[in-house]
């Protein structure tokens, strides 16, 4: 009985992942801030790992998911705190964070020693760096680690994070990491991950830009728009967003993966701290009049494929009719 016993512990540790085994080991418990499009996904991706959770969310009918899920609900980011080994917090903007963790009903109110924070919502480098020096004050490590990849990325586990903050820190909850995204980067000291992020979305910003722009040109030129993006997706301006965004601009699918407002949030952060920098964006400069010009006309909640109504008013003519 005793060597049956011994091989089936010795079967456990040799098939089971490592980050499994760890998580059985340490029993971490993960409180999630913040459970909108990106952070309901990820959170119920976590319960499903098997870590036990508990959530919080300000609009309080978006933790339903999560309790049917099993997750705790809790009424305040204290609590979270005070009943969590990790906490993640997923908001919009670097107030939101602040506000979740720095506030008189935040995070930094129910720390206790070997609580680790990870914020990854995108936010301002000089905001995460200032963060993360208010919770080092209570002896409490964090991590600011962006992703990118979108709701789809969310909802598969598929996310690419990158994370900033202390090395050891980054190993530690690499486990937890590995649950959310399939490519985790640690980029250096606390705010590097943010700035990271706000690369990225210059990047995708401008690239959405040419793809309004290429497309605008080959209708107004009297090109079948499907075969246009068939044959260019497979050469060298093939992208991520034009085989994703492209269709739907030419569908006229403006359901929302990424919102123009979140859009526009995340470029504002980009011109502010390149002007920190002294440094000059004139294309995302360019990109971001574009956004509230679609913003202006009430489209601020939809994707950021949206941008397409930007160039049609401009060219005079709709994508789909050539004219």
């Amino acid at each position: 009985m005793k060597g049956l016993l011994f091989l089936k512990i010795l079967i456990y540790f040799v098939s089971t992942p490592l980050e499994v085994i760890l998580l059985v080991e340490e029993r971490k418990k993960i409180g999630f801030i913040g459970l909108g499009v990106m952070g309901r996904p990820m959170a119920l991706n976590l319960l499903k790992a098997g870590y036990s959770m508990i959530v919080w969310n300000r609009t309080r009918s978006k933790m339903k998911p999560l309790l049917d899920a099993g997750a705790e609900g809790a009424n305040s980011p204290i609590e979270v705190a005070e009943k969590s080994d990790v906490v993640i917090t997923m908001v919009t903007d670097s107030l939101d964070v602040e506000e979740v963790v720095l506030s008189p009903n935040g995070v930094i109110h129910g720390v206790h020693p070997g609580l680790i924070v990870i914020d990854m919502s995108t936010i301002s480098p000089i905001v995460a760096r200032k963060v993360a020096e208010r919770l080092a004050e209570k002896g409490v490590k964090m991590l600011d680690a962006p992703v990118s990849g979108g709701e789809i990325g969310a909802i598969k586990g598929t996310l690419s994070i990158m994370v900033g903050g202390p090395k050891e820190t980054f190993e530690e909850c690499l486990p937890i990491l590995k649950v959310l995204g399939t490519r985790i980067t640690y980029m250096g000291q606390n705010g590097m991950g943010q700035t990271t992020k706000l690369c990225n979305q210059v990047i995708c910003a401008l690239n959405i830009e040419a793809v309004c722009e290429g497309l605008i040109l080959g209708a107004k030129a009297g090109l079948d728009l499907r075969k246009l993006l068939d044959v260019v997706t497979a050469g060298a301006a093939g992208s991520w967003m034009l085989s994703n965004l492209g269709p739907k601009m030419i569908e006229r699918d403006f359901k929302p993966g990424f919102k123009i407002r979140h859009q526009l949030k995340d470029l504002r952060l980009v011109l502010s701290f390149a002007s920190e920098l002294k440094l000059p964006l004139p294309g995302t400069a360019l990109v971001q009049q574009m956004l509230r010009a679609v913003e202006a006309e009430g489209l601020g909640e939809k994707g950021t494929q949206a941008t397409i109504v930007a160039m049609e008013k401009l060219a005079g003519m709709r994508l789909s009719s050539g004219e």
